[in-house]
């Protein structure tokens, strides 16, 4: 039930002194931030909510499933931040006969001076930033395969267990167009996001800048600002930022008010909700507070942090019934009375 937590082993710079070090490691993500905006713009037009949530996502150590129409550039914004943080980048496009090897890796049979001996080939999960394309495109059992690595971070072949580099993301992309065919992620799987992001269609102004730079010629692309021992030092730091016992509590209580039939379900929920968020909602609101606290500047979470996450957080975990579909009801919805039922500590 826990959300990943990074290995003991990870590679970090060593500092006689760990306080100063993180205030070193501090001022350098504030004084970037506005460099990290300036560089995405480069390439990547308007959609400033769907790269804060990026960006406080892997900050946070989470994964990320993002779900939007073709053609809104989302390949082009996963490959974007990767170059800005310096992290290798793969993308694999999910068909139907997509196998399980295809994504880890497989062993194959070698010649060598002592004879013939398996040997590891390493698959496209081996990377930093990995796109998962069109993830409900293919079984279940290969779906399976890189959802173990995400909550994981290894892969198993022929017995032997091989660790995945940090830091480690997954960008998983559903085309909610075209349904005919896909293997919908089941609900435990698709818990294992930590948000669920929606791209939508830019504004009019921001369209016609896209399609003025994409018919000229290119332009400057992002540079890298970051490392991935950087990354690393972000996440640990997320997780040092205070946050009252109060608004733990809040965190919870949302979570808890998307559940049908408890003792303090509200009643809209009761009539609409068939099955709500589980434990993890509470845990990637926090750790999503804290990393967004910390890309504006604060070195403490306050209520705003965990409202403005409620609803990428529990999009992908409230499920809605037939009621609430015959009623016209989104899930949008939904969680927008959740947030306005839970009342804020102070």
């Amino acid at each position: 039930m826990n959300p990943p937590v990074l290995p003991p082993d990870a590679p970090l710079a060593v500092s006689p002194d760990p306080h100063a070090q993180d205030q070193a490691v501090l001022e350098r993500l504030l004084a970037g931030r506005e460099k990290i905006e300036a560089e995405l713009a480069k390439a990547i037009v308007g959609q400033r909510e769907v790269i804060e949530q990026l960006l406080i996502a892997l900050l946070a150590g989470g994964h990320c499933l993002i779900t939007g129409a073709p053609g809104l550039a989302k390949t082009l914004l996963v490959k974007s931040i990767a170059r800005i943080f310096h992290l290798r980048f793969s993308r694999i496009q999910f068909t139907p006969d997509l196998m399980p090897a295809d994504i880890t890796g497989t062993e194959i049979l070698q010649e060598s001076g002592s004879g013939r001996q398996l040997t590891f080939v390493r698959g496209p999960i081996f990377a930093h930033f990995v796109l998962a394309d069109e993830i409900n495109r293919t079984p279940p059992k290969t779906q399976a395969a890189l959802l173990e690595a995400m909550q994981e971070h290894q892969v198993t072949a022929g017995g032997v267990r091989h660790a995945l580099e940090e830091p480690f993301f997954v960008l998983a992309t559903q085309n909610p167009v075209e349904m005919e065919g896909t293997y919908p992620l089941p609900e435990a799987q698709l818990d294992r996001f930590m948000f669920n992001v929606v791209m939508d269609y830019l504004p009019e102004a921001d369209e016609v800048e896209v399609v003025r730079r994409t018919t000229s010629e290119p332009g400057p692309q992002p540079e890298a600002l970051f490392t991935g021992e950087d990354v690393l030092h972000f996440q640990r730091l997320v997780r040092q930022i205070p946050i009252a016992s109060e608004w733990v509590r809040y965190a919870v209580q949302l979570a808890a008010a998307s559940r049908p039939r408890q003792p303090k379900s509200p009643e809209f929920v009761n009539q609409w909700v068939n099955w709500g968020a589980g434990t993890r909602c509470g845990q990637y609101l926090v750790l999503g507070a804290k990393a967004r606290a910390l890309i504006q500047g604060r070195t403490h979470v306050n209520g705003d942090d965990i409202r403005a996450l409620a609803g990428p957080t529990l999009r992908h975990r409230v499920l809605l019934n037939y009621r609430a579909e015959a009623d016209g009801i989104r899930v949008e919805e939904v969680i927008r009375r959740i947030v306005d039922s839970v009342k804020p500590p102070f």
